[in-house]
């Protein structure tokens, strides 16, 4: 059940904010818009709790740069 509210979360901002924004004229428009909000904004910018309030892009770097000192 947890992880069904993780997507059930997730398919409501991406309807608040990429397919109730406007109409779309074809398909390939709108699956430009939901790979570019997902590539720009829910992965780069979005802080997630489990990942102490980093963003995913922030906690790789983080911890490719772990890995890296531990080479």
């Amino acid at each position: 059940a947890g992880d069904n509210a993780a997507m059930e979360s997730f398919f409501s901002l991406l309807q608040k904010n990429v397919l109730d924004r406007r109409a779309w004229a074809n398909r390939e428009q709108l699956r430009v818009a939901i790979v570019t909000w997902i590539e720009r904004t829910y992965h780069r910018r979005r802080r997630q709790a489990r990942l102490g309030r980093l963003t995913p892009i922030e906690f790789e770097t983080i911890m490719n740069q772990n890995l890296a000192l531990a080479a």
